[in-house]
């Protein structure tokens, strides 16, 4: 299922987006839509044409184009600084001749509308004030009229209707002066030009503070070189990154960053790849290493060959994941769409009731309140705050997530991860580092330290398990010779079995001895013992007799204790979930102050562990190497995958940690409880901004203080209020780590 990328233009509220998202769903063939409103963008998944979709929303009364290619993002983000250009040029003309019209009119400087002087002069004034709203307000009365015959209303009816109005009324208060009462005899041409040069101003201002929360993706993207030099014929040249094919010969210079991924053939070096794992320490690398696009080359020159080009490359996915994350809605930015949708309707429905109870309620002497007040209405209550709130922080959060090497895959998982109750972590890999070692060799009466070791070797050297590379590289130290092997068979959660020399081998924990009828009486102790020191004992026997004891150990990650404190802090119960041996789970979680451990589980059962913590009503997370415990990731509430710094796909898990650290997950959900926050925040403004103001622009506080809302004055703060919203997500571009706390 490919995914295509709009641009779109012309929405200008929450309410637009349902309306395109509507459009975009209703084409055949099309799974999925998402639009983004603080970036003016729509992911659309399924098998369709960009000219079917983009056609779609053009019907909807919106227009599109299709983002495709490097230069897409910078195409526009260029015609989105022509556009702010063009909102301060029209701020500019609007405020011209609204200024001198608001000084002019409360300085008492203006001739009065029923001479022979003020009529000329006023309908002087009622032109330029038309030739204003054409020019510097037009988008506006177009975008509704766009909307009105698709049968939909939204900010631009709001705004068209509101100083459309107040022009109208005017024009008859200047032309007809006589069938207005008298004391409703007042023009409204300022009100009209000002709200309009402060809408624009505050849109324009908007879409600056809307440009610095695409700062993560415009960095992630600035990382890939626009050329690369190849080898070819044995020359080496310069060529766009778009030239570059699968299995070219790359030459790689001192400072230079790496183009795309692929594999070092020659020479040596050392990398910084802090932009894929967030670790500052740049990373040795030798001939056979692999090397991703974006990093960047330290010290040395050499050669590699390209294996991951375009789209394919690690980079790529990253910058994917993170756009498809930023477009996503949680549970609450949905619920606000649904909101947005109604909320147009429903605020046409109020005016038109204001200007019927202050029309009936005061007969044409409160005419002119009538007027003020329905106007007022209309453009104090345009809804973009509402739209912001939510998919703006979800950008920022994303954003800034991504830059601390977090991918979080939805919008979903961000909400989710702000409400855990519960984290479970793996051990191998997660808690301990993942590269075990053999520490203690406990041969039987009769047997060497030696004989040991090369039976184990010889029994592991068919599997694949961590444990088991540790034994075969201990007995490669040692120089031992390996024996052949029979009829190898690795027994899940358990240990290996074969034939040695014709007889049957074994080597695992107490379960397989016990299933075997091996007494294992006589070293059970030391067993114990050492796996009360965070250790993995393993029995050793041939036929029916114990050989000895394998101990094998994997070292404690550095700063996992750290982390768990941070995890605990952030009010977290942590639980270790290990096919481990309970002692050796037990003496890890002493070390690292772990709340709680469940060892000893097959692998296909861990998942059903999350789902008991489930049932007792709790949000659990669960973090692991996104493999083996897949079926966990996808149970958990929130999946967090530790991955390798290159792994990016791993579709079991909702949070990708491009490094290897619980840092990490500690940072994520530090990262979810502040944009958590920061939402609720821009939400609560939002409606408390339309919850009272609505009802003090219907002139609520007139009957009590005598006080009518000026329009201009609501003008500027629909305006600011979106501003607000935007500021307000940008500081969480100012999260740090606590890594070092």
């Amino acid at each position: 299922m490919s995914a295509t990328r709009l641009s779109i233009s012309g929405m200008s509220c929450a309410g637009c987006v349902t309306s395109v998202e509507q459009a975009l769903q209703a084409v055949p063939g099309v799974e999925q839509a998402a639009v983004n409103f603080a970036e003016h963008t729509a992911t659309v998944e399924g098998d369709v044409s960009a000219d079917k979709l983009v056609e779609a929303v053009k019907q909807a009364g919106y227009d599109a184009a299709e983002m495709k290619g490097q230069n897409a993002e910078a195409d526009k983000e260029a015609a989105e600084m022509a556009h702010y250009r063009r909102l301060l040029r029209k701020t500019a003309v609007a405020g011209l001749l609204g200024v001198p019209l608001v000084i002019g009119d409360m300085g008492g400087l203006l001739p009065a509308l029923n001479t022979k002087l003020g009529q000329p002069i006023w309908l002087l004034l009622g032109l330029l004030t038309l030739g204003v709203l054409i020019y510097a307000g037009g988008h506006f009365f177009t975008g509704a009229w766009k909307a009105f015959r698709v049968h939909n209303a939204n900010m631009d009816t709001l705004i068209a209707l509101g100083t459309g109005s107040a022009w109208v009324y005017s024009m008859v208060v200047v032309l007809f002066p006589e069938t207005v009462p008298t004391l409703a005899q007042h023009a409204y041409f300022e009100a009209a030009v000002v709200i309009i040069a402060l809408v624009n101003l505050g849109g324009a201002l908007e879409m600056r503070a809307r440009g610095k929360t695409s700062e993560a993706i415009r960095r992630l993207i600035g990382l890939q070189p626009r050329t690369a030099r190849v080898v070819r014929e044995g020359k080496e040249q310069d060529v766009p990154i778009d030239e570059v094919g699968l299995g070219e010969t790359l030459r790689i210079r001192p400072g230079e960053r790496i183009p795309v991924d692929g594999d070092m053939i020659d020479g040596h070096s050392s990398v910084d790849e802090s932009m894929l794992t967030g670790e500052p320490l740049p990373v040795a690398k030798q001939v056979g290493d692999e090397v991703v696009a974006g990093t960047i080359n330290v010290s040395g020159t050499f050669l590699f060959q390209s294996k991951r080009i375009g789209a394919d490359t690690v980079l790529a996915q990253i910058i994917e994941m993170v756009r498809r994350a930023q477009s996503s809605k949680p549970a609450i930015g949905r619920l606000v769409d649904k909101v947005a949708g109604v909320f147009v309707p429903a605020v046409l429905l109020v005016a038109v009731a204001t200007f019927l109870i202050w029309y009936n309620l005061g007969g044409p002497v409160l005419l002119s309140h009538a007027i003020v007040a329905t106007v007022t209405v209309l453009i104090i209550a345009c809804p973009c705050a509402l739209g912001l709130a939510t998919p703006i922080s979800i950008m920022v959060g994303v954003g800034k997530a991504a830059e601390h090497g977090i991918l979080i895959r939805n919008g979903e998982a961000l909400q989710q991860a702000g409400k855990l109750e519960a984290i479970v972590l793996d051990k191998t890999g997660t808690v301990t580092v993942g590269r075990p070692t053999v520490t203690h060799l406990v041969p039987a009466p009769d047997y060497s330290e030696e004989q040991l070791l090369q039976l184990a070797a010889s029994l592991e050297q068919g599997s694949e398990h961590p444990l088991a590379h540790a034994i075969v590289e201990a007995a490669k130290q040692r120089e031992i010779t390996l024996s052949e092997i029979q009829q190898f068979e690795a027994i899940t959660g358990q240990g290996v079995s074969a034939r040695l020399d014709g007889e049957p081998g074994y080597l695992g924990n107490a379960r397989l001895m016990q299933r075997q009828g091996i007494d294992i009486g006589e070293l059970e102790g030391q067993a114990q013992q050492l796996a009360g020191q965070a250790q993995t004992p393993m029995y050793l026997a041939r036929g029916q007799r114990l050989v000895g004891i394998v101990a094998v150990a994997d070292p404690i990650k550095a700063d996992s204790s750290a982390a768990i404190r941070r995890l605990q802090q952030l009010g977290l119960k942590v639980i270790m979930l290990t096919g481990d041996s309970e002692a050796t789970a037990q003496a890890v979680a002493h070390q690292v102050g772990i709340d709680a451990v469940i060892a000893e589980v097959l692998p296909q059962d861990k998942n059903r562990h999350i789902e008991q913590l489930q049932q007792q009503g709790q949000i659990v997370a669960m973090v692991g190497d996104g493999i083996n415990d897949a079926p966990a990731l996808a149970q958990a509430d929130v999946g967090f995958a530790i991955g390798s710094g290159t792994d990016v796909a791993i579709e079991s898990a909702d949070v990708t940690l491009m490094r290897g650290s619980l840092h990490g997950v500690a940072d994520a959900i530090a990262i979810s409880h502040a944009t958590l926050r920061n939402i609720k925040q821009n939400l609560f403004g939002a409606f408390v901004y339309n919850s009272l103001g609505i009802p003090v622009a219907a002139g609520i506080l007139y009957p009590l203080m005598g006080v009518m809302l000026n329009p201009m004055i609501a003008g500027a703060a629909m305006a600011m209020s979106s501003v607000t919203v935007v500021s307000n997500a940008n500081r969480l571009r100012w999260f740090k780590s606590g890594a070092q706390s």
